[in-house]
């Protein structure tokens, strides 16, 4: 068994380098560490200017997403031993501008999550006195896939659309978007149609399926965007038919 094992690092900094650049690692292997455990290696003991996010270790924060050997993964369940001989390569996650070294801007994302409202929206909200809105064990199985999503970002990395086409929404809004239409206590699912039946919504997508593939979560966003497709065309001949059958 090799005794160590080469990373190779994306680097950026803005205020030393116009482009990024590539820094060379060797680490000790260690068959029961993760790429995660390779980098903080090298933060603690290498170099303590290599920037990096990561928080919870246990694959649910999402926080650590990078590109590993071209690959988005979550580098705090990606085992070294996976990627052996090596080297390993390790960069910022593609169609995110990086702010620095391996950390990416999420901004882009974080501002199209708010525009499909993922949170419950009534209509009406009964009186207290009624009681809480109780669901069913089928009417939580209904959503509760959706609703595993941690906002690693894997999805709109390993997505060819939202590379080629920024304005894309991206699957991780849409499946969060549906987890809340599936949802029998919410009443917005008209509302959120409104924003994701256009242009650079569900139609943008091509269905490459690479966002269900990559996802540590099993959330399925290519389901999600498919079965939204289905509802807008069923909203869409509805509104064509429904006028003239009430004549």
């Amino acid at each position: 068994m090799a005794e160590s094992i080469t990373i190779e690092v994306q680097r950026y900094r803005p205020e030393e380098q116009s482009q990024p650049s590539w820094q060379t690692y060797e680490v000790p292997f260690q068959p029961e560490w993760m790429v995660l455990d390779a980098l903080n290696y090298i933060k603690d003991n290498l170099d303590g200017t290599l920037s990096y996010r990561w928080s919870c270790r246990m694959g649910v924060c999402g926080s650590c997403g990078m590109m590993v050997n071209g690959e988005p993964v979550l580098t705090c369940a990606a085992y070294l031993k996976g990627f052996t001989p090596g080297p390993i390569r390790v960069e910022p996650l593609t169609g995110f501008p990086v702010i620095r070294d391996l950390i990416g801007d999420m901004s882009d994302f974080l501002e199209k999550l708010s525009r499909v409202s993922p949170w419950i929206m009534r209509e009406e909200e009964p009186p207290l006195s009624k009681g809480e809105h109780l669901q069913t064990p089928e009417q939580l199985a209904e959503y509760k896939g959706y609703s595993m999503c941690i906002n690693c970002m894997l999805c709109y990395a390993a997505c060819p659309i939202y590379e080629l086409e920024p304005g894309f929404i991206g699957p991780a809004a849409i499946a969060l978007a549906q987890r809340y239409n599936l949802d029998s206590r919410d009443q917005g699912a008209a509302e959120r149609m409104k924003t994701l039946s256009d242009a650079e919504g569900i139609w943008a997508c091509t269905f490459v399926g690479e966002c269900s593939t990559v996802c540590p979560k099993n959330v399925d966003p290519a389901g999600a965007i498919q079965r939204y497709k289905l509802a807008a065309t069923v909203d869409h001949f509805k509104s064509m038919v429904l006028p003239w059958s009430e004549r």
